[in-house]
């Protein structure tokens, strides 16, 4: 049976059914984290790094350093991210970088972390992590928890915090959309949905700005199914991406 706040989150969710996209972000961003919720602010010529998986790496050249090119962020949501931060906040010059690698889990973020995130000293870090810490529990033989996922990545922000007391950070909810093609409700429910619960509780605990994935994802199926979006439930299409994109600024307040 439907509890009381199922049936009050599904009429919200029912009266996103005409929004446009950025309007949907900026309805779920307030309604998930309310009006006083931590933002970003940008210097002049501060760095922006993305952190994650396969997510964030979205087919970037890795042998490409250079900032702000193409070839360097890929083509997710890191990207479309970045396109809008240097065309909103040009006179910044923003120097922003992308170092997700595909399949990473909290613990491999962490064996690459001196040289792939702290050396870049970034001013803003954003971190998306988690559905593999899940996913790979299921088909890659790792025996991750949602306990080990929350210890390994409360280790690694207060590592960060100590190497770079001033970052702020950007924590994204990992997500997964019921009817892509990866996703069987049956071995995904609910345990995955702890992995997001524990990354929230880490948020607020190091007062972070936090990107609600999830539910703006949930929020967007009331305009178009989940293979829309995300052919397999895990990795976006493009208009996932660009969704995703939106929710980022809106929760970071960059738009």
């Amino acid at each position: 049976m439907n509890t009381r706040r199922d049936f009050l989150r599904k009429g919200a969710l029912a009266g996103m059914g005409m929004m446009m996209l950025p309007e949907l972000a900026r309805a779920v961003v307030n309604r998930q984290n309310g009006m006083n919720a931590p933002k970003i602010s940008l210097k002049s010529e501060g760095v922006i790094l993305f952190q994650g998986d396969s997510i964030t790496d979205c087919g970037r050249n890795r042998e490409n350093n250079v900032c702000n090119t193409f070839e360097q962020l890929g083509g997710g949501y890191a990207l479309f991210t970045a396109t809008q931060l240097l065309k909103t906040h040009a006179d910044k010059q923003l120097k922003i970088y992308n170092r997700g690698i595909s399949g990473n889990k909290v613990f491999q973020l962490r064996d690459r972390w001196e040289a792939e995130a702290l050396a870049f000293m970034p001013d803003v870090l954003s971190i998306l992590i988690g559905v593999n810490d899940f996913w790979h529990s299921l088909t890659g033989g790792y025996k991750g928890t949602p306990e080990i996922y929350e210890k390994d990545l409360r280790a690694l922000l207060k590592y960060t915090k100590d190497k770079l007391p001033n970052v702020q950070l950007v924590l994204c909810e990992p997500f997964a959309l019921r009817g892509g093609s990866a996703i069987d409700e049956s071995k995904w429910f609910p345990v995955f949905d702890e992995f997001r619960t524990s990354l929230k509780k880490l948020a607020d605990e190091f007062k972070t700005v936090f990107v609600p994935f999830q539910s703006g994802f949930d929020a967007a199926m009331q305009l178009a199914p989940a293979r829309y979006w995300s052919a397999d439930g895990v990795h976006p299409d493009l208009p996932g991406r660009q969704l995703m994109a939106d929710m980022w600024l809106e929760a970071t307040g960059l738009k």
